[in-house]
């Protein structure tokens, strides 16, 4: 790779996935353009036009299905949620009614229709609205089909390429393969979006929500310098730059399994996962233990409570990956961007602030019972330890009667998640009960800053380095502490390298993430000590803004220079 002596020019966005990377621009194809409002002749046959509906429709899902039985982990569970979209009746029945009534084409029918679905969601917000996306995605590939034309998506190149676009749907974010897409750029979206936690999960650079004048900048060819960490775009790179990536990308960080600061006090580093295959993969990146395992994710695409039987069978193969290590088990959390058709009301006019996780045991208690019957048994048959807490724990009752009811089917070691404000400042009373707490930083940030976490025009809000949330995380660790209760991260905070040295200087003892961030969390903890992190603490909770908080801090840390982060 060559570059011409012209000037660099650096653009910025958001960085939401580390790594500095370089390689030539391929911008997405364009996007299937609006079909004319055109009516058919006289002569074609109104059925078998509404046929070709479903029979494109058919062809989109299986297309998706497939993919997503090669995929893994969350790329399947996407791929899955935009095929049943595909699937969705609503959608092809809704185009057939306006070729039948209307006589319109079957392309233009197929637009309208999802625009009429799409509305329909984006009023019902949350979750809901997220999924308008996956509406826009499956129309244009249905629309593809009808008119013969190329199917949206990613640019098959026969060199590595930076791919640039408006934004990704999650079926395109699913297909990434590394080896091909080394980094992307976005015009839209957040920090934890689908599309960024996805680029985290794949370990590639990522920016998004650089805005429109940043992707028009950037044409076919390209050579940029991605900087996954800063959210800088350096167009036009020095030979030195590019020098300096190339060597940062031939370096290969591993993690041993033993977290600790430089004068040895420990921090357990775990990983995330939401079902077996993840687990395994977590244990071969020598994670110590999983500090969340999301139960939700094996169940989403159900529209019935899955039967006792099979939730241990989906747990068991979890625990099996970590005999004699902790399994930090979430139950169901329901609700949301995440909601689960046997357990949830779609309908919530806020499911964020509605009733979801903990909450769903108001209406079906008996959900929570068996899925804590199965982690029992799960536990049981395995080697695993498992701690199993609940997400959305608001009071001390609440509390108070999980930890009880877990430890009623045996389950010994029950906490919550820290993720609604009033559990961090009440957390010296909810400790009375609690053995242990986990911070989801994502939805702590969502309430504390009042900011929709799925909403890319307040991206710069949704980040734990906010200085209110910094706060709310110390205070949690300062209830913990006089009941000598350990308090652990789990949200996408704790995959921050720089931020994962100030969350251990607040008091935190485990940090869990997606596996991928292990080696480079541990490469930071091992070069401070612990009182070095509680300097890096004081100096982000007294900053006036997370911008402030995340220079200062990194000024601090050299070696993330070192490492390219």
């Amino acid at each position: 790779m060559t570059v011409s002596d012209t000037t660099s020019t650096t653009l910025s966005g958001i960085g939401v996935s580390p790594g500095l990377v370089a390689g030539p621009v391929a911008r997405m194809a364009p996007p299937i353009p609006e079909p004319e409002i055109a009516t058919l002749e006289p002569s074609r046959d109104i059925e078998k036009e509404c046929e070709r509906i479903a029979l494109a429709a058919q062809r989109v899902k299986k297309s998706l299905e497939l993919s997503a039985a090669e995929a893994k982990a969350e790329a399947r569970t996407l791929l899955e949620t935009t095929a049943q979209m595909a699937a969705d009746p609503t959608l092809t029945s809704t185009a057939q009614a306006m070729v039948r009534e209307k006589r319109l084409v079957p392309e233009r029918a197929v637009w309208e229709s999802a625009g009429t679905l799409a509305a329909m969601l984006e009023s019902l917000g949350g979750y809901m609205a997220e999924r308008t996306r996956d509406v826009q995605d499956v129309r244009d590939r249905i629309v593809a089909v009808l008119t013969e034309s190329p199917m949206p998506g990613i640019p098959r190149l026969p060199e590595p390429f930076v791919l640039v676009a408006a934004d990704l749907a999650p079926a395109d974010t699913a297909l990434l393969d590394p080896e091909k897409v080394i980094a992307f750029i976005t015009s839209e979206g957040g920090p934890t979006s689908h599309t960024a936690i996805l680029a985290r999960a794949l370990g590639m650079p990522a920016i998004v929500g650089t805005g429109e004048k940043v992707t028009d900048a950037l044409s076919d060819g390209d050579i940029v310098l991605v900087d996954g960490t800063k959210g800088s775009i350096t167009i036009n790179p020095s030979e030195d730059a590019l020098r300096r990536a190339r060597e940062l990308a031939s370096r290969v960080r591993v993690f041993n399994g033993d977290g600790a600061t430089k004068d040895g006090h420990e921090v357990q580093l775990l990983a995330n996962v939401g079902d077996a295959a993840g687990a395994r993969s977590a244990a071969e990146a020598g994670a110590m233990g999983i500090g969340l395992f999301r139960t939700e994710f094996c169940f989403l695409d159900q529209p019935e409570e899955p039967t006792v039987e099979a939730q241990v069978e989906a747990y068991q193969g979890v625990l099996e990956a970590f005999p004699g290590k902790k399994v930090v088990v979430r139950t169901l959390d329901a609700g949301a961007d995440k909601p689960l058709p046997f357990l949830t009301d779609a309908t919530e006019a806020n499911p964020a602030l509605g009733v979801r996780a903990y909450r769903t045991t108001r209406r079906d208690p008996e959900v929570l019972d068996h899925q804590l019957e199965a982690l029992a048994k799960a536990e049981a048959a395995t080697e695993a330890k498992v701690w199993v807490m609940a997400p959305m724990i608001s009071t001390a009752g609440e509390a108070e009667a999980f930890t009880q009811k877990a430890r009623s089917y045996g389950l010994k070691t029950a906490g919550m998640m820290i993720e609604v404000p009033s559990a961090a400042l009440m957390a010296d009373k909810l400790f009375e009960h609690a053995d242990f707490a986990s911070v989801g930083t994502n939805d702590l940030t969502q309430y504390v800053m009042a900011a929709d976490r799925l909403l890319s025009s307040l991206a710069d809000l949704s980040t734990a380095w906010q200085p209110a949330v910094l706060r709310l995380i110390s205070t949690a660790c300062e209830g913990a502490s006089h009941r000598g209760r350990p308090v652990g991260v789990c949200g996408e905070a704790a995959a921050d390298p720089a931020l994962a040295a100030v969350l251990v200087g607040l008091g935190v003892a485990s940090l869990s993430m997606t596996a991928r961030a292990l080696p480079d969390v541990d490469a930071v903890l091992k070069s401070v000590t612990l009182a070095e992190c509680q300097e890096l603490a004081r100096i982000a909770l007294d900053a006036a803004t997370a911008e402030d908080a995340r220079a200062a801090v990194r000024a601090k840390l050299p070696i993330l220079e070192e490492l390219g982060l």
